[in-house]
């Protein structure tokens, strides 16, 4: 069953063309590693009365908007394998040196078992 990493986690806007930069190569070392999916998404539509919205699941402040990422593998065993190899691909190594264009310590992250699949 496949296997999904996500995320949310807040972005200044005035930094959202280097985050995109950021996540564009991120994404392909994902891609080059063996993930099946990478997404990155801002908000759009997160002005909800259902629920607990993701800007304050974010705790976004003033300027900030939310983004909600996966990144989909073929299973828990495949995602440790392409974890493995990304973090030790030296373009990913060269990113974490440099400070991020968002947030990390309000970043929220965790793995997932897909239990629906369409």
């Amino acid at each position: 069953m496949r296997y999904v990493d996500g995320f949310v986690l807040p972005v200044p806007k005035k930094n959202m063309a280097a985050y995109r930069r950021m996540a564009q190569q991120a994404g392909k070392v994902w891609k080059q590693h063996g993930a099946i999916e990478y997404r990155e998404c801002v908000g759009d539509d997160l002005a909800t009365t259902f629920g607990l919205p993701f800007p304050r699941v974010a705790k976004i402040k003033t300027g900030e908007t939310v983004l909600f990422s996966w990144i989909v593998y073929k299973s828990k065993a495949h995602r440790n394998q392409v974890n493995k190899k990304v973090m030790a691909d030296p373009r990913i190594k060269k990113m974490m040196q440099s400070k991020p264009p968002f947030d990390d310590k309000r970043m929220a992250y965790g793995g997932f078992k897909v239990v629906v699949d369409l």
